[in-house]
């Protein structure tokens, strides 16, 4: 069963019922993603197939009629477990976390602050799972306004074979009567995707440290793997194989786009350089066919 933002509100539940004068300001009616954190969390889902990814969204709520969340910047987090179907942060990554988005909040004179969270759901489809739902519900309980974004990767459409990506994005609403245990369903919010002129410094240092994040992840878990195979040598060696094989694999699914981006940059500064030079040309010979004495710099 799905809900919108305005069913929930006309929902005759008697749990939603009690709660319907302050529903309004509970719930979120639209999300404003800014282009550069969508590539941020992409990005990141990208980086692996077989496990999921998870990261925080930063940003601000603006409230009237309804509550509008506007988010600028996406936190990628080093995971503490990598599973398949399920991802956790340990509670060091999210004070991490927190700071950083106070840090963003200082330099940009905006009241920033932790807004929702993104995670990947690679090979399988973009609704939340029941895990998904109660991870949400349980950040609601912190933040009512908190969001989710799930990044569904490494998909393919069956007739064209062509691999695609999508997003959602969504909150928890408990549908049990009063006294029973909690039985969520999701409440999916409109979500915009919203250009900007630059890449915001805040998200092309997300990009930098990427890279570095997914090395600290596979070095923790060597660590851990030699702590569990102890002192066996041929174990140990495979074990650094592997990683050095993975982190390979990541640097180039990582840098490669980076490159692109960077190459993209200095090819627009280039041709920007080749056109002010012929204005600069064309300028100097219309001064010089009218008697126009150009000031020096």
């Amino acid at each position: 069963m799905m809900y919108t933002y305005k069913e929930v509100l006309r929902n005759p539940h008697p749990t939603e019922s009690r709660q319907r004068l302050s529903i309004r300001t509970m719930w979120v009616s639209q999300v404003r993603l800014a282009v550069d954190a969508y590539l941020v969390c992409l990005h990141h889902a990208l980086t692996t197939e077989k496990e999921e990814v998870m990261g925080l969204l930063v940003g601000e709520f603006s409230e009237g009629r309804e509550v509008v969340c506007d988010i600028h910047s996406a936190v990628t987090l080093r995971r503490s477990d990598k599973r398949k179907d399920r991802v956790e942060i340990s509670p060091e990554m999210l004070i991490e976390a927190q700071q950083r988005a106070e840090q963003m909040s200082a330099s940009s004179g905006k009241e920033l602050h932790i807004v929702g969270w993104y995670h990947s759901h690679p090979h399988i489809t973009v609704w939340p799972s029941d895990i998904d739902l109660q991870t949400q519900a349980g950040y609601q309980q912190m933040d009512s306004h908190f969001i989710g974004l799930i990044f569904s990767v490494y998909n393919e459409d069956k007739k064209t074979k062509i691999g695609n990506h999508q997003v959602t994005c969504f909150q928890a609403s408990n549908q049990s009567p009063e006294g029973e245990p909690p039985q969520y369903v999701r409440l999916p919010v409109p979500i915009e995707i919203l250009s900007t002129p630059i890449l915001a410094s805040n998200n092309q240092q997300a990009l930098d440290n990427l890279c570095s994040t997914l090395h600290e992840e596979q070095s923790e878990f060597l660590q851990l793997s030699r702590q569990q195979a102890g002192e066996d040598p041929v174990t140990h060696l495979h074990n650094i194989a592997v990683m050095v094989q993975s982190v390979c694999r990541l640097s180039s699914l990582v840098l490669g786009p980076l490159v692109s981006r960077v190459e993209e940059q200095l090819s627009h500064v280039l041709t920007t350089t080749k056109y002010l030079k012929q204005e600069e040309e064309h300028l100097k010979e219309l001064s010089s066919e009218n008697n126009v004495a150009l000031p020096v710099l």
